[in-house]
């Protein structure tokens, strides 16, 4: 069989996969956070953190348990870090540098699990297990819980509560990230995945030199990293080293992991809103962006330019042979599509179009199908800001299920949508602005120079986490900055989101009329994709020209 059928039939599975778990299970997340039931583990839970789980928040209060949240636990995985060398299980690696471990913190916490670190030098298992891969798990859980606090926001009417985001965080570990990530982490296991609390394993080379390849619980991180988008490698060569990722059929199921929940999300929304089209709308835009990007980010790596890639056959630098072009373009525009930051092959070898493909999918907001939660979040934003377009087109105040969007509402998703591309053009900006950090910090000059900045500040502004390998990060300018990246790139659109559901919460419903815009059918999904797209190509087209248009041009 050709590579070509071979990645065709990979496909063709991972969307059998993805279709015939959508209502299932996208059902079964609607009923997650709509059940009046609270589990026994989890008034458990709510007895030691001393939260009522029959009460409900209004934004401002949900804003500040996540904003609460999230600082204590960028407290502590710093100072875990930190303490390294009094912990159990740390291999003999003392504390983690200062700049590293607060950038290590923010990017952890953020679901961003940016790495500026070797993990088999630098982790000590404990540190792995009890700091890393519990961010995994309560980071992507903070991300869902916003999305459904949005989606109760245009659900509800008359109602200044929007939900209580402890109730919704316990709720997101225990019945959705924990219960498949453990399966998923048996089914890795079989598939030849490690799960060792050993430093390494001796090994003598065919040189007769003698080295030490390290081993790592790698089963349990590599599950929950993919399923909660999070990314972050065990081991530095991440999904393409052969204990986090052996053959074609982990490869398969860590791709199905990373897409399945942000996926079925907008099924639930769907529900929620007692209008399933409604979620059928946004997951043909998701999918749409996805497909045209893998499309040509394919055909960039099949049919490379430069004399070398030509004699080859095919752009394979820098890729695994066992997974090849098809395997590698598939985890890649996945990745990148969902915030998850994992990579089973080097980003920094794509040709100048493939790569500019990954570099495109953050900057687009990372909504195709973007990551856990913050995927259906991002956008339900930008179809707020469809339907305002339309409204200004007709003359009309615009409606979006059943809400009116007047000026509360459009400035909270104006914020929500320019964070980011603020966060990344400042952050470049400031970079390029400092010739002896580049001086250091760059192996390549020209259009792939810059890429590989533009790509570390999209990276992190939208809490991807994977990197072009050409930039070394490890100075305190780059590990302050990425990590400010990290932080306003997550929680300035976090606010601007549960503002605009305390917002639309508060309104009574508006029956349709005449006039209103359908938002459940393909006119509705044209009008959202083309807006994801607009928005992009306003803000990022003149850094885009300079560096990947101009590569793949030249």
């Amino acid at each position: 069989m050709s590579p070509t059928m071979a990645g065709l039939l990979q496909l063709g599975v991972l969307l059998a996969l993805l279709a015939a778990v959508y209502v299932p299970f996208g059902n079964y997340l609607a009923a997650v956070y709509s059940s009046e039931r609270h589990w026994r583990i989890e008034r458990a839970v709510y007895r030691v953190v001393r939260v009522d789980p029959d009460s409900e928040q209004r934004w401002t209060g949900y804003a500040g348990a996540v904003l609460a949240f999230s600082f204590l636990s960028i407290v502590l995985l710093y100072l875990l870090q930190r303490l390294q060398g009094l912990l159990p299980l740390n291999l003999g690696r003392g504390a983690v540098e200062p700049g590293i471990a607060f950038n290590t913190a923010v990017s952890f916490v953020t679901n961003t699990n940016w790495q500026s670190y070797v993990p088999e030098t630098v982790m000590g298992h404990l540190v792995q297990m009890t700091g890393l891969t519990v961010q995994n798990f309560v980071s992507a859980a903070v991300g869902m819980a916003v999305a459904v606090a949005l989606v109760r926001g245009f659900a509800r009417a008359g109602s200044d509560r929007i939900g209580n985001f402890w109730v919704d965080l316990v709720r997101g570990v225990v019945r959705v990230l924990l219960p498949v990530s453990f399966v998923a982490a048996i089914v890795l296991v079989a598939l030849g995945v490690t799960m060792s609390l050993r430093a390494g394993v001796d090994v003598t080379g065919v040189d007769g030199q003698q080295s030490t390849i390290a081993l790592a619980p790698t089963a349990s991180q590599e599950a929950i990293k993919e399923l909660g988008t999070n990314g972050g490698g065990i081991v530095n060569a991440n999904s393409a080293h052969p204990f986090e990722n052996p053959n074609g059929l982990s490869n398969l199921l860590e791709i199905f992991l990373l897409l399945v929940i942000p996926v079925c999300l907008t099924r639930a929304f769907g529900v929620l809103v007692r209008d399933t089209r409604q979620g059928h709308v946004l997951v043909a835009v998701m999918g749409s962006i996805w497909a045209g990007m893998l499309a040509v980010a394919w055909w960039a790596e099949a049919h490379p330019n430069g004399p070398a890639a030509q004699l080859a056959g095919a752009a394979m630098e820098g890729k695994e042979v066992r997974f090849g072009i098809p395997s590698s373009v598939l985890f890649a525009v996945s990745t990148t599509g969902t915030s998850t930051g994992a990579v089973n092959s080097m980003h920094d070898s794509y040709t100048g179009l493939g790569g500019g493909v990954a570099l495109l999918n953050m900057l687009l907001g990372e909504v195709a199908p973007g990551g856990v939660g913050a995927g259906l979040y991002g956008i339900l934003v930008l179809a707020v800001i469809a339907v305002f377009l339309a409204g200004l087109m007709v003359g009309r105040t615009p409606e979006y299920l059943g809400k009116k969007l007047g000026r509360t509402q459009i400035t909270a998703a104006a914020i929500a949508i320019l964070a980011m591309p603020a966060v990344v053009l400042l952050g470049t900006g400031a970079a390029l602005a400092q010739p002896a950090e580049l001086d250091a910090a760059l192996t390549n000059s020209g259009a792939h120079g810059l890429s590989e900045v533009l790509y570390a500040y999209a990276s992190a502004g939208n809490n991807n986490g994977s990197a072009f390998a050409g930039l070394t990060v490890t100075s305190p300018f780059f590990q302050s900055t990425l990590g400010l990246a990290m932080l306003f790139g997550r929680f300035v659109p976090i606010l601007a989101v549960l503002a605009l559901a305390g917002s639309l919460a508060a309104q009574k419903r508006v029956e349709p009329g005449a006039g209103t815009l359908p938002t459940n059918g393909p006119l509705f999904g044209v009008l959202v994709g083309g807006t994801v797209v607009l928005v992009a190509a306003l803000t990022f087209f003149p850094a885009l020209a300079l560096g990947p248009l101009a590569e793949a041009l030249a």
